[in-house]
Parts: structure tokens; sequence; C-alpha cells
């Protein structure tokens, strides 16, 4: 399956979906003018990533800001990998965020609360 690799911008994040490598990262700002034009292209990926998925996949979020609308696609983002337990693999949710930042912080307990999967929480 081809990689997705975005470049960040302004106002969206850096993504890299790549099964070769294994590497499935979220870094940066996401505040898009059109979040469903945005995403769904990386929706789509992640749907046809799960019917074939890896033994294990570790999700790496490092996001400085994401607005509200944006929050929702991240939601829908870790609902669709977490798919990958129905095929009997394994997955990991990497949370990173800024030590003194208590949203992000926050955003990543409550994500860890809805989507039953591993969750790590880092402060950098």
């Amino acid at each position: 399956m081809e990689a997705k690799r975005l470049a960040g911008t302004d106002e969206s994040p850096e993504v890299i979906l790549d099964k070769s490598t294994n590497e499935f990262k979220f870094m940066g700002k996401s505040l898009p003018e059109d979040v469903k034009e945005f995403y769904t292209p990386i929706l789509n990926w992640i749907e046809d990533y799960v019917v074939d998925p890896n033994d294990e996949t570790v999700v790496e979020f490092n996001m400085e800001y994401f607005n509200s609308a944006s929050s929702k696609q991240i939601l829908d983002i870790l609902e669709r990998f977490a798919m990958v337990t129905e095929k009997g693999k394994k997955i990991t949710v990497k949370w990173h965020y800024m030590e003194d930042d208590e949203d992000m912080e926050d955003a990543g307990e409550s994500y860890a609360d809805i989507v039953q999967v591993p969750f790590e929480l880092i402060s950098c």
C-alpha cells in the first residue's frame, strides 16, 4: 500500500502514514479551513490499512494545537486505528505534549478514555 505523506503548514499537520516503515505520525497544528477536505483522504487511507494491518501499530501524535473541528477528526482517526484490534493485531497510541500544556495533556487523557487501546501520555 502506498504511503501517504503530507508536509505540515501553519494550518495543517505533518502526516506520515507508511505501512512499510511502520510510521504513523501526526505533528504540528491542525486548523484547516475545510477539515473534511483535509482529513477525508487520511481517514480513507486508514480504512484501507485496517483491512490488512501490521502485527503491531504505533500511532504517534505530537500536536501543538488543534481546533474543535479537528478534534472530531482526530477522534475519528483514533477510532479507525482502534479497529486493528478486531484483526487480532496490537496498537499503541503515543500522545506527546509539552510539559506545561495542560490542554494538550487533557485532550490526550480524554481520547484515552474514549478509545479503548493502550495509550501512552508522554510529556516533553
